[in-house]
């Protein structure tokens, strides 16, 4: 696995900003409204995976297309949905099987929990199968990478499913900052209302009886086995650290979009977090974490100096900016991002949407900057997986990269997951220094131990409080290398 950073420099602009961009094709003027060659109308056969939830949003999205494989691990959950709407198409319940067993598939769309998300991935890029993948893209920093770097080898259209980053609103950020309409960035709040499931859990002594419907082992896949408990599946499972990453890993992807796009980032050189209590097992209700980036390459109207992102979820906020009026609403009721600029403020809310500067009153004189992104209809109703679509029916040679490909969303999903990080190894009370290109923190030594809560319990005894609460000590390098590149179950391949 190469860990040099990728040759593709997207800090560099070229003329009059006439190359790719982190994913957001920048175009000649004259097709700036459309894509400018047809598309082939041959249909694709498209095949998902983990189609009980989102995976089925997905797929109804694609349904012009053909779907022609169905894959979960949840008979009665993917039933409800997925299984009724396409009742024709073969019904797998290992995509193992379904790729070793139906060679008519074109693409694919994986929507499963984020452990599972970087292997059925691979194995259909190496067969040249085209991959839509929700967020977040995958579940470490080092399957990030290998996604990346697959998807780059193999030549596939891939999209990873942060429907705003085909929006509108992330365009017209980019346009403004790079435009230099709010002068030099310096740093940024990014906030999400999130979790709004259960976290900072320990784990359940009841083992419960696994429902007939359900293939247990193939929902823990690589991860360590543990006993069924309805607390995990479905929809909870993003709580626990074996199968998802939290509020962050959750919405960090959609929310960060805009920042890492429009201030052109790449790996953080420091991370540091605080959060409520958190467990072995489970991510805290809320947390925030500060992420430092050095300068990058200056653009032609605007520099770009070191940056500050500072996140906060759970309920946690960032200070209200003097120039929001009383009862004027921060991003929107999901979460958002603010901007900060030397000239100017940028605030937008979930999916980078409703962008406009602050105070809100300057909207009205604001001269936007000439656009220089296409624009792709209907992003948040179907236009992210149809763009994907037209990517996967382009030539390899003429293709225009969908706009959250893998090798734009690989970076940013390993900028979350460093956040993720950041928030396990808190106990260690520093900031914590990144080595991007050898994906390693530099001031943790073999001598570092964690303390982590392992079980926590409250009673009162003769009218005052007991807190018994258990800490695990943990050698802080070896669990740091095991969460940057997980070690996965016996029997499941290593990515």
């Amino acid at each position: 696995m190469k860990t040099e950073k990728s040759t593709l420099n997207r800090r560099k602009f070229i003329g009059s900003f006439s190359a790719a961009v982190g994913g957001l094709t920048i175009l000649p003027s004259n097709v700036i409204a459309g894509l400018g060659h047809p598309a082939p109308s041959d249909k694709l056969n498209i095949a998902g995976i983990g189609v009980g939830g989102m995976g089925y949003r997905n797929l109804k999205n694609m349904e012009l297309e053909n779907i022609v494989a169905l894959c979960d691990v949840d008979a009665e959950y993917a039933n409800r949905n997925s299984f009724r709407e396409w009742p024709l198409a073969p019904r797998y319940t290992d995509f193992r099987e379904m790729f070793d067993r139906q060679k008519d598939i074109d693409a694919v769309m994986i929507a499963t929990p984020d452990h599972t998300h970087a292997l059925p991935a691979l194995m259909a890029m190496r067969q040249g199968i085209h991959v839509y993948l929700q967020k977040p893209l995958a579940h470490s920093v080092y399957e990030s990478r290998v996604l990346a770097e697959t998807s780059k080898r193999y030549s596939v259209a891939t999209q990873m499913g942060n429907q705003g980053n085909s929006g509108d609103g992330i365009r017209d950020i980019c346009e403004w900052i790079w435009a230099g309409k709010i002068g030099e960035v310096t740093h940024v709040d990014a906030w999400t209302n999130r979790p709004i499931w259960p976290q900072g859990l320990t784990r359940p002594k009841k083992e419960m009886r696994i429902p007939k419907t359900l293939d247990w082992d193939l929902f823990i896949g690589p991860a360590h086995m543990r006993p069924y408990n309805e607390i995990y599946h479905p929809w909870n499972w993003r709580g626990w650290w074996d199968f998802g990453t939290g509020a962050l890993g959750d919405m960090a992807c959609h929310i960060l979009d805009p920042v890492f796009k429009a201030l052109m980032l790449e790996s953080p050189e420091a991370v540091q977090a605080s959060s409520t209590s958190y467990t072995t097992d489970s991510a805290p209700n809320a947390e925030t974490i500060c992420y430092e980036f050095p300068a990058r390459d200056n653009l032609p109207k605007v520099a770009m100096p070191p940056v500050t992102v500072n996140w906060y979820d759970g309920g946690l906020l960032p200070n209200r900016p003097d120039e929001l009026t009383d009862g004027e609403e921060m991003g929107d009721q999901n979460g958002g991002c603010i901007f900060y600029g030397t000239k100017g403020k940028i605030m937008c809310g979930t999916y980078a949407l409703n962008p406009r500067l602050l105070p809100t009153s300057e909207m009205d004189h604001f001269q936007k900057p000439m656009r220089q992104f296409r624009r792709i209809p209907e992003a948040m109703n179907g236009g992210h997986e149809q763009d994907w679509i037209r990517a996967c029916k382009e030539s390899r040679e003429n293709r225009v990269e969908a706009s959250s490909n893998f090798a734009y969303a690989g970076p940013l999903n390993e900028m979350v997951m460093l956040g993720v990080l950041a928030v396990r190894l808190q106990s260690l009370k520093r900031k914590l220094r990144w080595d991007g290109a050898a994906m390693r923190f530099t001031n943790i030594s073999a001598a570092d131990k964690l303390q982590i809560l392992n079980k926590e319990s409250f009673e009162i005894v003769n009218g005052d409080p007991r807190f018994n609460n258990e800490y695990l000590e943990l050698p802080a390098q070896a669990m740091a290398d095991e969460w940057i590149r997980h070690t996965y179950r016996r029997g499941w391949e290593q990515v």
